[in-house]
């Protein structure tokens, strides 16, 4: 057959197939009952990109990793976060880092950047080594009492004060159940608006709305505080919020006001240490159920620390307990689902993609697909070989997202990572409670349901 001449017309791109649901709400109803469940049929059903309605709303599931590429990388500035799940997420952390767009976000990335430096992160390790040993004397006493820890609210607590020290400068550990409290009821709801298409805003004089309210009251009172110390100190301390502190507008001269920093400071102390805190939980219950990475693990730490605390020097050299991270990352990534409105029609793997429509992507899908993960289900660190890794499409492995708006804190949460599994694995194995079943809780991250109830072990 010849081939088509250079002047003959590109193909017309394909109508993307998908789940029917129901008339007037499409399919909120599935999504609610189960959504990785959904997430998953529906990639599996239909392929790379599906088409389906949520509510009144077209969208698009793109699974595949060159779409993903061309989404988040090559035409970004087509795929923009004026969506509604980014809407929601602004009622409690403002027009911060994570939800900014256009010139107002590429200043303020700017500003930020220089706190994510390498040589900057690799500073912070103490910080970080040091409050994981005072968590290790808490579980020192409930191995010797017998008494069981909640490993998702000891993760969340330990990371939540390495960002409030290492990036804001703050010791925050008298506000860690506050904000956890309020973080939890802030994430739940955000959620349960979002699979509701629960529009207005929380203003009403009804219980669930006073207490979204309360909660968000509560967040803005830690970092008001937070603001106001060091605003009484104000210095450079090397550190993040400091940065945006001193930083003045290159046009006017101003500096940042005070509810402009509250965002910026509640952006990442919420989303610095949820996350990890997240991936952490998901490695306790990974190692338990998988021995022989465990004890893989184990002599890696054996060889490499021999019993000392680690380093930011022995990072590079912990390659396995990385790999151990980073497989967990694949299975149970924290920011497992997340949307981008669309602003002109576009072709995705050959597939229309519709102006004004949604594009979904999701981590959990792409990182679970057999095409590019051999028996995906299968916890397997040994995916993250070199050769394995450059085998792979650089998309097809992406829970830091990726392209410009590749979460700024990457290497940041993978050394604080590193650090803390090296730091505990040596001397303890967390053991769930007899009963307890983790299953994934899609909430705002993807947490192992109940917090984790567990038993501490020695090595």
């Amino acid at each position: 057959m010849d081939a088509p001449s250079p002047s003959s017309p590109p193909a017309a791109p394909r109508i993307a197939t998908g789940p029917r649901g129901l008339p007037l709400i499409g399919v909120l109803r599935d999504v609610r009952k189960d959504v990785l469940g959904w997430l998953m049929r529906t990639a599996t059903e239909h392929g790379p990109v599906a088409r389906y309605r949520f509510g009144p709303a077209r969208s698009y599931l793109v699974t595949h990793p060159e779409g993903l590429k061309h989404v988040l990388q090559d035409h970004v500035k087509n795929y923009t976060k004026d969506h509604f799940s980014y809407s929601l997420f602004r009622r409690v952390v403002g027009d911060g880092l994570i939800t900014s767009q256009g010139e107002t976000w590429l200043k303020q990335r700017r500003l930020a950047q220089p706190a994510f430096h390498r040589a900057r992160i690799s500073a912070m390790a103490e910080q970080m080594v040091r409050a994981t040993g005072d968590l290790a004397e808490h579980w020192s006493e409930a191995q010797r009492s017998g008494e069981p820890r909640h490993v998702v609210r000891d993760m969340m607590a330990l990371t939540l004060r390495i960002v409030g020290e290492a990036l804001l400068g703050t010791d925050v550990r008298a506000e860690v159940q506050a904000v956890s409290a309020a973080f939890n009821v802030l994430s739940e709801q955000t959620v349960e608006r979002f699979r509701s298409m629960r529009i207005i805003p929380p203003v009403l004089p009804t219980a669930y709305d006073r207490a979204f309210r309360r909660a968000n009251h509560t967040l803005r009172e830690v970092v008001a505080r937070v603001i106001a110390e060091r605003r009484q100190r104000l210095e450079d301390r090397g550190d993040l919020l400091s940065m945006f502190m001193l930083a003045r507008d290159e046009e006017t001269g101003e500096q940042m006001d005070d509810a402009h920093l509250e965002n910026e400071v509640l952006t990442m102390m919420l989303a610095g240490h949820e996350t990890t805190a997240t991936a952490l939980s998901w490695v306790w219950v990974l190692l338990e159920q998988n021995p022989g990475p465990e004890q893989a693990l184990h002599a890696e730490l054996a060889s490499v620390l021999g019993g000392r605390l680690p380093t930011a020097d022995d990072v590079p050299r912990l390659v396995y307990t990385r790999r151990v991270l980073d497989e967990a990352l694949r299975l149970y990534p924290p920011v497992y689902v997340l949307g981008r409105k669309v602003l002109e029609d576009d072709t995705v793997c050959g597939y229309q993609v519709l102006g004004g429509s949604s594009v979904d992507i999701s981590p959990y899908v792409t990182q679970r697909l057999p095409e590019f993960w051999p028996d995906p289900e299968r916890f397997d660190p040994d995916r993250f070989t070199p050769d394995k890794i450059a085998a792979r499409p650089k998309y097809a492995y992406f829970p830091f997202l990726g392209g410009p708006r590749q979460c700024i804190g990457n290497n940041f949460a993978l050394m604080e990572g590193t650090l803390i599994l090296a730091t505990l694995a040596q001397r303890y194995r967390p053991r769930m409670v007899a009963g307890y079943t983790p299953t994934p809780e899609p909430l705002v991250t993807l947490r192992p349901t109940g917090e984790l109830p567990a038993m501490i072990s020695p090595r």
